[in-house]
């Protein structure tokens, strides 16, 4: 029998990266589709099982997860947390319950609580990138483009800022243009917060994303892909920086094309110990 491994499953592509490269590995993969974030489109063709359940019905998560033999899971995709501020979100009594006990609603603390109600009910919570690891960008240049000297400086800076509104659980990625910070992302998002700091910085700038300094592989580890690209084409932005090692580049060839097309450098750092 083909071991099974469940998937959680939030918006964007990564689910189905996740889902594809454990079924390549024998897997039989049991996914829960988060609505109203997840995203159906090739993801059902992916998994074994997919049952769809509103985001607040955590007790409903856990036992379906269960029903269909799940002891290892993988949580994947982003789920907005403003869906907690525009009622978007019916959650169950288990997740009330949950929701009363956090010392703060940073990223961190809600997942970390969510990884111990999964853990009580005996389902353990595997690494994100236990299953597309070859998936993390590599360290130099991914374009044929590179950054300028200026543009070295801006990213080595920014890393800096990038690590640490990470280190406060705030969001993974600055805007930044001749060592100042245009934009810092936080409950928006990756893309809206490129669009509105290459709209301040007025062309040319620099988008510095990191993992935390004490990221926990098993949730919320950053990724870029083609939407990330997308917005700072609209935001005339210059270069993309991600942490070698520890970002996920998703759809590499179609960010490629649209990177090299519009002029954009893309590369993977990897920060100077001092």
């Amino acid at each position: 029998m083909a071991k099974t491994v469940g998937l959680i499953a939030g918006m964007g592509k990564l689910p189905r990266f996740i889902a594809k490269d454990a079924r390549e590995r024998g897997y039989r993969v049991v996914a829960v589709g988060l609505d109203p974030v997840a995203d159906d489109e090739g993801l059902e063709a992916s998994v074994d099982v997919l049952e769809r359940i509103n985001v607040g019905k955590l007790d409903k998560v856990i036992k379906t997860l269960k029903r269909n033999g799940v002891a290892e899971a993988v949580m994947a995709g982003k789920v907005p947390k403003e869906l907690l501020y525009k009622s978007r979100i019916t959650p169950d009594l288990r997740a009330v319950k949950l929701l009363w006990t956090l010392k703060d609603r940073s990223d961190d603390t809600l997942l970390l609580a969510i990884t111990g109600e999964l853990e009580k009910d005996g389902i353990r919570l595997l690494e994100t990138t236990s299953f597309c690891s070859g998936l993390l960008a590599p360290e130099g240049g991914i374009t044929k483009r590179q950054p300028t000297k200026a543009q070295w400086k801006d990213i080595e800076w920014g890393f800096g800022m990038a690590k640490e509104i990470g280190r406060l659980d705030i969001g993974q990625t600055v805007v930044v243009k001749g060592q100042a910070v245009m934009a810092v992302e936080a409950i928006e998002g990756t893309d809206r917060a490129i669009k509105r700091g290459g709209k301040l910085a007025g062309g040319g700038a620099v988008v510095v994303k990191t993992a935390k300094p004490a990221q926990d592989l098993r949730f919320d580890v950053p990724a870029v892909g083609l939407s990330t690209v997308l917005a700072m084409i609209e935001a005339e932005a210059a270069v993309l920086a991600v942490e070698a090692g520890a970002t996920l580049l998703l759809e590499k060839e179609k960010v490629l094309k649209e990177a090299e097309e519009a002029g954009i450098a893309i590369v993977g750092y990897t920060p100077r110990r001092r």
